[in-house]
């Protein structure tokens, strides 16, 4: 019986504490006021699969920032030594340097789209955990163990 207060108290917790994440030009915000990354992060680990979906686009940030700090790098460390010395000057660190920046292109796209998506996840199941068509089943059972109460939700 405690173990069944306890989880509809966390239960009661969880709800009256969740709020509604909301994106606007690449900052987050809950009940009106800004929050950082991490504290979005915080918050959407109730829902894994948001959180997961969250991590794939921050995870897309990072690496797309890699490929276009390791291009840029690149380029500029070869002109400057193309200038400064005899070296023919397109070489094979600036083709490597300008593919790296193209190749960015495309893992940068899909980043806002998936923290978008993840944030929408939180949010649909937000409004799904106070629906009434929930599949809350509760049955009393009786083993060779003893007797107890079975939940499913």
């Amino acid at each position: 019986m405690q173990k069944l207060l306890l989880t509809l108290a966390l239960l009661v917790t969880m709800v009256s504490f969740s709020q509604e994440i909301t994106m606007q030009k690449g900052r987050y915000y809950a009940n009106g006021s800004r929050i950082s990354t991490r504290e979005t992060k915080k918050i959407l680990l109730s829902n894994y699969k948001a959180y997961r979906t969250f991590e794939k686009g921050i995870n897309k940030e990072s690496t797309g920032g890699l490929f276009i700090g390791l291009g840029g790098v690149l380029v500029i460390t070869d002109l400057v030594v193309g200038l400064v010395s005899d070296v023919h000057y397109p070489s094979v660190a600036t083709y490597l340097g300008a593919g790296a920046l193209i190749a960015s292109i495309p893992i940068l796209s899909g980043k806002n789209k998936k923290m978008k998506e993840g944030i929408d996840m939180y949010n649909n199941g937000l409004k799904n955990v106070g629906a009434t068509d929930s599949n809350f089943e509760v049955n009393f059972i009786a083993n060779q163990r003893g007797y107890g109460v079975q939940i499913h939700f």
